[in-house]
Formats: C-alpha cells, sequence, structure tokens
C-alpha cells in the first residue's frame, strides 16, 4: 500500500521529473534541425521512459509526495505543449490537442488547486489521463515518425486523441467537484 509523504521533494521520482523538464527545450531543438525528427523521438521515448520509472521508483521505494503528485504531470503536459506547438507547423490540424490541452490543464489546475485546499490531498491520476497521456505520445510519436503521413490519418489520430483529451477532462472535473463537495458536507455536519 503507497503512503504519501507531505514534503517528499528531494526524491528519485522528482529528480527524474526535473530531468524530464530539461530535456524539453533539447526535443525542441532537435525536432528543429534537419533530419531531427528520429533524434527528437528517441528523446521523446527517454522522457516516457523515465516517466514510467518516477511512477514505479515512487511507488516500490515508499517515494509518493505531493509534491511529486503535482510536479510529475506539469512536466509532462510542458513536454506534450512543447511537441504539439512544434508540430502545428507541418501539422496545422495540431492546433486543436494544443489548444484543447491548454485549455484543459489550466481548468484543471485551477479545479485541482481549488480541490487541494478543501480536501488537503494531492489526487493521483487516473486511467482516463494515463490513457490519454498514452494517445498523445503515440500521435506525437506517429507525427514524428511518419514524414509522409496521410492526411487522413492524421486528422484521424488527432480528432481520436483530442476527443479523449475532451473525456478525461470532464471525467477529472466531475472527480474534482465530487471531491470538494464530500469535503464540504464533511464539514458542515463536523
Amino acid at each position: 500500500m503507497e503512503t504519501t509523504k507531505k514534503n517528499g521533494i528531494l526524491t528519485i521520482p522528482n529528480l527524474l521529473s526535473f530531468f524530464r523538464l530539461c530535456l524539453i527545450p533539447i526535443i525542441v531543438w532537435l525536432y528543429g534541425t534537419e533530419g531531427g525528427n528520429l533524434d527528437a523521438l528517441a528523446l521523446l521515448i527517454l522522457s516516457g521512459l523515465t516517466d514510467v520509472a518516477d511512477g514505479i521508483i515512487a511507488r516500490k521505494c515508499n517515494m509518493v509526495s505531493d509534491f511529486g503528485k503535482a510536479f510529475d504531470p506539469i512536466a509532462d503536459k510542458l513536454t506534450q505543449l512543447a511537441m504539439l506547438f512544434c508540430l502545428c507547423k507541418r501539422f496545422p490540424r495540431m492546433l486543436m490537442p494544443f489548444v484543447v490541452l491548454a485549455i484543459k490543464e489550466i481548468t484543471a489546475g485551477i479545479l485541482g488547486l481549488v480541490t487541494i485546499q478543501k480536501t488537503d490531498s494531492v489526487p493521483s491520476a487516473v486511467w482516463h489521463g494515463k490513457l490519454t497521456t498514452l494517445l498523445l505520445y503515440t500521435v506525437i510519436g506517429l507525427h514524428l515518425l511518419w514524414n509522409g503521413i496521410p492526411h487522413a490519418v492524421s486528422d484521424v489520430c488527432i480528432l481520436l486523441c483530442t476527443g479523449m483529451m475532451l473525456v478525461s477532462a470532464v471525467l477529472y472535473g466531475i472527480k474534482n467537484v465530487r471531491a470538494i463537495r464530500r469535503q464540504s458536507k464533511g464539514e458542515h455536519t463536523a
């Protein structure tokens, strides 16, 4: 069973999240260089592997912290937003998931802060958030790997990913609102 530490900042999982943040400018730079798509993809895969590793290490070594629960998704979302922004030049329809992701994360961030304030706990990621992340990285990777991707295939991938982002946003919103309501009811009866 995992326990959450309130003050676990300098942990291996959090250092891995920081490492992912440091990879973002390198990935963007590689994407912008001639023939750098595969190099950018390789670093993106490394980033994804460190994301998986930090979660496993946090749980197995009892290094789960409130800071890590908040910091880890920030590193992921900034990586995703940076790559979507880069891909917008070659694939203008990437603007759709870029905008949806930006709005979703700003909204989720605000609602998440309210949830943390009201419940004094940092919510963990759930299945739909993880599926959305997997889909997003798959779409990004596919567009990096497949230079001549047909427009129809690209459009379908982008629409599926954007649709899953919207579903996840709604489900996270419901989860946070329910947590706030449960806490508010508890405060009134206490």
